[in-house]
């Protein structure tokens, strides 16, 4: 009988994020720091604008880039945080979340046997994504000395003849990490002098520390090499929702489009009402979730130092990346009797690609409350390690 299952999908791995979460999920008097995901509802006024859409029986397709308002809301949010004008009409496309534009970006620009270079630790979903759209992978091991940033140096060394697209996942998950302007403009130039294409993925682009975020877009000759995408879920507490976009040149939009209207049609019709409210109305909810954020990791920043174990400061995402190299145990084996023996779930540092061995990822969207429980727990857990 003819074997019914790609080969190529077959090869890939299932997420290391959701096995954890799974365990957790049916244990009782766990704390899960493993998932993603804002603690936070949705702000009312967004959730409302979404009730008035269905109330309204604005149920229908929309156009198969998105709702004409939403991409024109988006470029007027581009342009007061980047400066960079981009055409609601041929230059923006709205998906099914991040992860989608993602996946339909690299379909749309890579032929079989391009390489799309993937700086790791970076999340799970770049390395598949490439090679379901016939690419080939090429990994950057991103260094902790250097704060998880990509070099000029790494990226120089991956670059081939076969090289076609940059991802550019900062700020970044699991890290934390950040690119800075200094550090953008000398990937920018290695990228135009080897005329290659960058897909810059800043999905927690509100959510920085240190600064306001620069996106690579912003820099000279960027724009016209760059797929900028970015989306609700993080910076407006919209998981649920699924909704992200793409801003990028026309000919490659309207390839991302064409894929987008096979494959799925529109994104959902009422998010996107309720994400116009979001980009026109959201500042002020953004700035609040923002501090708060940044609370909860100075928290545990500190609480690191107090137990002594090595954490570079991260200034981006709702993530810190402590490393857990001194107990001698794999990323795996510590997370494992880290959940069994305290019953506290957090990620493997190689869900993220090999270079996360020797880290674990904890996430910091999880109430004030819990991420207290969690580091007693963690403090009493590394100190009967170090007891032996």
């Amino acid at each position: 009988m003819t074997k019914p299952l790609s080969d190529s999908v077959k090869s890939l791995k299932p997420s290391g994020i959701r096995k954890f979460f799974d365990i957790v999920s049916e244990m009782k008097d766990a704390i899960s720091l493993g998932v993603g995901e804002p603690d936070f509802d949705t702000p009312w006024h967004i959730r409302d604008e979404g009730i008035f859409a269905l109330e309204k029986g604005k149920t229908f397709y929309t156009s198969n880039a998105g709702l004409k308002e939403l991409r024109e809301e988006i470029c007027n949010y581009v342009s007061r945080t980047q400066r960079v004008n981009y055409d609601p009409m041929h230059e923006v496309i709205v998906t099914v979340g991040g992860s989608e534009a993602i996946d339909i970006g690299l379909r749309a620009m890579c032929n079989l046997g391009d390489e799309v270079i993937i700086p790791q630790p970076s999340y799970v979903s770049y390395e598949p994504c490439a090679i379901l759209a016939g690419a080939k992978p090429v990994i950057i091991d991103l260094k902790a000395e250097n704060e998880f940033r990509l070099t000029p140096e790494e990226l120089e060394a991956a670059i081939t003849d076969k090289t076609k697209v940059l991802i550019l996942p900062f700020p970044n998950n699991p890290t934390g990490a950040i690119m800075e302007k200094g550090d953008l403009e000398k990937i920018a130039k290695i990228i135009i002098e080897n005329d290659i294409y960058v897909m810059s993925d800043e999905i927690y682009a509100e959510l920085t520390y240190k600064g306001e975020h620069v996106s690579i877009v912003s820099l000279p000759e960027m724009k016209e090499r760059t797929i900028l995408i970015n989306g609700f879920s993080k910076a407006y507490a919209m998981t649920g929702w699924r909704l992200g976009y793409a801003c990028g040149p026309e000919e490659i939009i309207k390839q991302m489009t064409k894929i987008h209207q096979f494959a799925i049609m529109c994104a959902p019709t009422t998010s996107q009402y309720a994400a116009v409210e979001a980009l026109k109305n959201g500042d002020d909810d953004v700035k609040m979730m923002r501090q708060a954020y940044n609370q909860r990791r100075r928290f545990l920043m500190n609480a690191f130092r107090e137990m002594n174990l090595d954490c570079f400061e991260p200034y981006g995402a709702f993530y810190v990346f402590p490393c857990i190299k001194e107990f001698g145990m794999t990323s795996e084996e510590f997370a494992t009797r880290f959940l069994e023996e305290e019953k506290v779930a957090a990620v493997p540092g190689t869900a993220f690609g090999n270079s996360g061995e020797g880290f674990l990822r904890i996430s910091y969207a999880y109430s004030l409350d819990n991420l207290k429980i969690a580091m007693e727990r963690l403090k009493r857990f590394v100190e009967r390690l170090r007891k032996g």
